[in-house]
């Protein structure tokens, strides 16, 4: 399966969970690296990345990803997730981002996917997801981890933003300097 691979090349990172979402797909909940941290040691340990997509909710068959859902730092990344994970892309993939720098709402079209982009510096991405996605709690109950992201993908199916199409260039230009909120220990 696509996600064992991606968790054997270490690309999975901080995660909740992987686990078989029926009708050979299969679901992940955690970070997802977009750009790998260099070799630390002479047995290829890697040390932290420098980039992942926070909060990242994937549903992939055996070779390609059907639903990305996440939120990344800045819009730019999105071009790094591309780079590295467009060969895994299903024709048709679902493709929800929340993004901390952006100004507004709006949707792109990049190697054949179309991304709707969200803006959000605060937030848990799988709350917002449902929340976005207009489902209920009774909508989930009970239904294993990985069910409950193809439920997910079955409402992105039927959803429709209502925001603006604008070109990668332009959107690049819509920013603005907001950071992600991030609390520690008190």
């Amino acid at each position: 399966m696509l996600l064992d691979t991606f968790e054997t090349q270490g690309l999975l990172f901080n995660s909740n969970f992987k686990d078989s979402a029926g009708s050979g797909l299969q679901a992940y909940r955690g970070d997802l690296v977009l750009i790998e941290g260099e070799v630390a040691d002479a047995m290829g340990r890697r040390k932290p990345p420098l980039a992942t997509m926070v909060g990242a909710v994937l549903l992939a068959d055996a070779a390609h990803l059907k639903f990305i859902a996440g939120s990344l730092d800045e819009i730019a990344q999105l071009n790094a997730f591309i780079a590295k994970y467009q060969p895994f892309f299903a024709p048709g993939m679902g493709a929800l981002l929340y993004v901390v720098n952006i100004a507004k709402p709006m949707q792109v079209e990049l190697a054949g996917i179309h991304f709707v982009l969200l803006p959000l510096a605060d937030g848990l991405v799988w709350n917002e997801l449902v929340d976005e996605l207009r489902l209920e709690k009774s909508d989930f109950k009970g239904q294993s981890s990985g069910e409950k992201v193809v439920t997910l993908y079955k409402a992105y199916q039927d959803y429709r933003p209502r925001c603006e199409n604008v070109p990668f260039d332009v959107a690049l230009t819509q920013v603005t300097d907001a950071k992600r909120a991030i609390y520690g220990a008190v």
